[in-house]
């Protein structure tokens, strides 16, 4: 019976001890994470932190697809408004601040995407590779030269889509330099716009060997520069009017190009100073 009161006594006073531990561990349990949580908070608010990231050093850029491309520089050769004379262009750094007016604007650059200053050395070489892409699709004849710097000029613009800037399209305006225009131009190219960032040819003016438009299979070279190009297949244009080119000697296409409206393409033949040429533009 004694025992009975004594641990009932001890029972007792092991209660009391435990009642107080359990409001600690209820304690802890509910302010615990909170307080841990500011304190961390603390070594990491109102510090500059670094942080290496994976990602390249190029700004945002939207993304277009061939005939998006096609389409806008299309557009900006056709309606192209020059805000200021390319003379003037030509001596801005950048585009910043500067005032389009129209649906699509054709601007004299001097960067690339990234924002950095890039020689016209770049646009040649694009020019080279271009043309040697287009002789292994049979586009252009083996005999087309490559470009020189010392007898080509390479132009940066920027084609672009007014009321959606981000939507546009940089390519090099690539042509003869006036001295060279005035020598022998056979199997030379005279113009051309070429991609910035793809070297894919858009438009292309060419002398060549060719002696008469029987010799131009315009189905092919459409074909093979629309799978180049990633446009699909081309469609013969209907409806052609015979006084839209300055020779007898051409064939239009149609491709797919944007909600607004579709792209037409014209392979043609200047016949006595056999030129062939490829254009996007009317």
């Amino acid at each position: 019976m004694e025992r009975m009161k004594i641990g009932k006594k001890n029972w007792g006073k092991l209660s009391l001890l435990l009642l107080p531990l359990a409001a600690i561990i209820v304690g802890l349990a509910v302010w615990g994470p909170e307080a841990l949580a500011r304190y961390r908070d603390r070594g990491v608010l109102n510090q500059i932190q670094e942080q290496e990231s994976g990602e390249g050093t190029e700004g945002y850029r939207y993304s277009l697809g061939g005939n998006e491309k096609v389409y806008i520089l299309a557009q900006c050769l056709n309606n192209q408004v020059l805000p200021e004379s390319d003379q003037n262009a030509m001596t801005r750094n950048d585009l910043e601040n500067l005032e389009l007016t129209g649906t699509y604007a054709f601007v004299a650059n001097r960067k690339d995407a990234s924002g950095q200053e890039v020689p016209e050395s770049t646009g040649i070489e694009l020019g080279n590779q271009g043309i040697r892409e287009l002789k292994s699709l049979g586009v252009l004849p083996d005999e087309v030269q490559e470009l020189t710097e010392n007898d080509y000029r390479a132009d940066l613009y920027s084609a672009i889509d007014v009321p959606e800037p981000q939507n546009n399209v940089l390519v090099w305006k690539i042509g003869l330099s006036t001295g060279a225009r005035n020598a022998d131009r056979q199997n030379r190219l005279l113009d051309a716009y070429v991609d910035a960032d793809t070297g894919k040819v858009y438009e292309f003016y060419v002398r060549t060997e060719i002696s008469s438009w029987a010799q131009v299979d315009a189905d092919g070279i459409a074909a093979a520069w629309a799978e180049y190009m990633e446009l699909g297949q081309p469609t013969e244009y209907e409806n052609t009017n015979p006084l839209s080119e300055n020779t007898p000697y051409f064939r239009k296409y149609t491709f797919a190009g944007t909600e607004e409206g579709d792209i037409v393409v014209t392979i043609g033949y200047y016949e006595g100073i056999n030129e062939l040429y490829l254009k996007i533009s009317r």
